[in-house]
């Protein structure tokens, strides 16, 4: 079985994330959506509300798990006996700081990582701009899932 890794905080999830989950769904039998908990870390919204985000999105999609971990990310790997990591590029200073992990996790496992190109529509996109668009009241439903969005 193909088993991938998508780590991250997906504080929250947008529809970047989900544009390099859905294409990563065509090259692995099941990608597990890992929350990293970093208790250095201020999150804007709660473990349990990020988790209910990602659940929600992909809900009608079996080869989707929703987890949460501490520790080094291939650590994790090594548990959920996943052979991969994914990793989505928006831009050159994504892969330069996506390289020096993928080429550390490579030195201390056998885990690859897979990077897909986030889709041109949606390569503006950070969880960090969605926060401050929400902090500041506006409009994220073009950024978002719609499980995501503040009512």
């Amino acid at each position: 079985m193909r088993r991938a890794v998508f780590p991250g905080s997906f504080d929250p999830i947008t529809l970047g994330h989900c544009d390099i989950i859905e294409r990563g769904l065509t090259l692995f039998d099941e990608i597990i959506l890992a929350i990293g908990v970093n208790a250095e870390k201020k999150y804007m919204f709660s473990l349990e509300e990020r988790k209910q985000f990602i659940a929600k999105a992909f809900k009608n999609e079996p080869k989707i798990k929703v987890m949460t971990y501490k520790g080094l990310t291939i650590d994790f790997c090594k548990k959920q006996n996943a052979d991969f990591i994914l990793r989505g590029l928006r831009n050159p200073g994504d892969f330069e700081f996506e390289k020096a992990i993928a080429h550390t996790n490579r030195k201390m496992s056998d885990i690859e990582t897979v990077f897909l190109l986030t889709s041109s529509g949606k390569s503006y996109i950070s969880s960090s701009i969605v926060r401050d668009v929400i902090r500041n009241g506006g409009d994220v439903s073009g950024l978002v899932p719609d499980t995501v969005l503040i009512k």
